[in-house]
């Protein structure tokens, strides 16, 4: 999968609350996120603790968050989308047509 703001590839986990967390794909020693897969084959993340550290099937990640180079989204609104090269945006001229703003 890729990140939606800079299209980098991401591992999406589900976290022990059951959210979904982006990190990034290469294990990092700095990570602050132990990451696992499990029996069904999910990746599962978590926050390691002094009561119960990064075991031995775990790997350190960082969460993609911290180290995306993309937009950072606006309050409440979506991150602007980046489009390749030679497509064009149309929704401004869709906006104009329906008379809006």
């Amino acid at each position: 999968m890729q990140c939606p703001r800079c299209r980098r590839p991401v591992l999406w986990t589900t976290t022990e609350a059951g959210k979904r967390l982006a990190v990034d794909t290469e294990p990092d020693v700095d990570g602050n996120t132990a990451v696992y897969r499990n029996g069904t084959g999910t990746w599962v993340s978590r926050r390691p603790t002094d009561e119960l550290p990064v075991m031995a099937w775990e790997k350190l990640h960082k969460p993609h968050v911290a180290t995306c180079p993309g937009p950072i989204p606006r309050h409440g609104r979506p991150a602007p989308v980046v489009l390749p090269p030679g497509v064009v945006d149309m929704s401004a001229y869709r906006r104009k047509a329906r008379g809006r703003p």
